[in-house]
């Protein structure tokens, strides 16, 4: 019988990719053909997976979907949309049942605030699931089966003290939950280091996150600043395509973090994973990183950015060298951060008009400081933006999204989800303004992208195209409409 990497090498070969080992990297996957942009390069189910919010009953277990959902009368935690999906689920969820209503219980109030139940939750699954698959009892496959999660790495020798002790207090408590299983405590713990490094958020088209999910496979995949790939789920299925073209034998990689940011913030951003990113934008020169940061020339007339001069400890702008102390300008920042940290909390009390009206002191204080294409700049006219959705003022809601346009196009790449999930959300104000002249080109360029990214056969791709068509046979009906007025006069 062929050993799990025989299957593995001989499952994926099919699919025109490998994992093999890269000096300095560890294992990655790399394309055994070409790839175009928007050609999905692996497609892949969880090997476990579990919802966000836990006892909460927010999305079902089995495919994410957030309607017709019912809780399991016995745990009161798994929740399903139907029938098909609880008997899909049915030979997990039978054994962690019991286990689940025992897990409410046992956390105290201490654990609770110290401990991630949704990871507790995954973790328990993966136990039973192994117990499965070792029975028999469920199938297993070469890009799915529990030697391939003995097989990630899990950086126990880098993880500090802290997070040791809690790493073993929650295997401590996975065992009061399976009690009838002899577990391993020091292999849960590595375990545990592994999830923490290897585990994906679950998000729905919009990149709003729903769950936690195993992708055995996709974990081989490697990070880079400039990845050429992107994943993107529907319900809790994984699809990675190319966002560039990739060569045969080339390494696949995807971004592990939020990339428009310097870096500095990338490299400690990447911390939980236990790397020094090497990719082309970390070893460039400081020139991107100077208008990520974002400061702005004193000048107000000017809209050069600001470079750090190392030299007398200031920044200099780079189109007409007047300079700013760095000491003013860290300590401009420092209570800017001030006021905007105080405005989230009111904004996350629900607060909204609160919120708007401090969030704008925010915006006036950051162009004094910030030049209009900076990443400050940016989230906050991004969350104005949504500030303004909710209260319905649609019309300052669509100011705010056209101002973030500029920026999303210079700090992320062409085939960014997150450029198309704005052209998206800016057609979709501009149509319900009836700018449909406007929303056509919005909604245009946003089916442009995110067909490379999303495909075009889910449901959420399937609403975008209706609404352009809509759009664009709206805007025609105009111009005829307007085209038969100027023949009447």
């Amino acid at each position: 019988m062929a050993s799990w990497e025989e299957q593995l090498r001989d499952e994926l070969a099919g699919r025109g990719v490998a994992v093999s080992s890269v000096p300095g990297k560890g294992r990655a996957l790399i394309a055994t053909r070409n790839f175009f942009p928007g050609e999905v390069i692996i497609r892949q189910e969880p090997y476990v997976s579990t919802p966000n919010k836990f006892s909460v009953g927010a999305n079902c277990d089995n495919c994410f979907s957030s309607r017709n959902l019912r809780k399991c009368s016995v745990c009161r935690v798994a929740c399903y949309c139907g029938r098909d999906c609880q008997v899909e689920e049915w030979k997990l969820h039978q054994l962690e049942c019991r286990a689940m209503a025992a897990l409410t219980v046992a956390l105290t109030e201490e654990e609770k605030k110290k401990l991630t139940p949704t990871l507790i939750r995954l973790m328990v699954r993966l136990v039973l699931r192994r117990k499965l698959q070792n029975e028999q009892a469920i199938p297993s496959s070469g890009t799915d089966n529990y030697n391939l999660v003995d097989a990630l790495e899990s950086h126990i020798s880098e993880v500090d003290k802290n997070q040791l002790e809690l790493y073993a207090q929650m295997a401590n408590l996975v065992q009061r939950i399976l009690p009838s299983l002899e577990l391993d405590l020091k292999e849960i713990a590595h375990t545990f280091s592994k999830i923490a490094c290897n585990v994906f958020t679950i998000c729905d088209p919009q990149l709003r996150p729903l769950g936690t999910g195993l992708y055995l496979v996709i974990s081989t995949i490697n990070h880079s600043c400039v990845p050429n790939a992107v994943v993107i789920f529907e319900g809790r299925t994984a699809y990675v395509r190319a966002v560039q073209p990739i060569a045969k034998n080339e390494e696949v990689s995807i971004s592990y973090i939020e990339t428009a940011a310097t870096t500095v913030k990338r490299q400690d951003y990447l911390k939980p994973y236990y790397f020094t990113c090497t990719c082309p934008r970390c070893v460039k020169d400081s020139e991107e990183d100077a208008l990520l940061e974002g400061y702005r020339c004193k000048d107000q007339k000017c809209d050069g950015f600001l470079m750090p001069n190392s030299e007398n400890k200031a920044y200099t702008c780079q189109k007409c060298s007047i300079s700013r102390d760095e000491k003013e300008l860290k300590k401009m920042a420092s209570e800017v951060l001030l006021l905007s940290d105080k405005a989230s909390s009111i904004l996350s009390s629900g607060n909204n008009s609160e919120a708007c009206s401090m969030y704008k002191i925010v915006e006036e204080q950051e162009r004094k400081l910030y030049h209009t294409l900076s990443t400050t700049l940016l989230r906050t006219w991004d969350t104005l933006s949504k500030i303004h959705i909710e209260l319905q003022d649609v019309q300052t809601a669509l100011m705010y999204c056209r101002l973030t346009i500029p920026v999303y196009e210079r700090v992320y790449p062409p085939f960014c989800p997150l450029i198309g999930l704005q052209f998206y959300t800016c057609g979709k104000l501009e149509w319900s303004l009836e700018y449909t002249e406007d929303a056509v080109k919005s909604l245009t360029r946003a089916a442009d992208i995110l067909r490379i990214t999303h495909g075009t056969t889910s449901g959420f791709m399937k609403e975008l195209l209706v609404m352009l068509e809509k759009a664009r046979a709206e805007a025609y009906f105009k111009l005829s409409a307007g085209d038969e007025q100027q023949i009447d006069r």
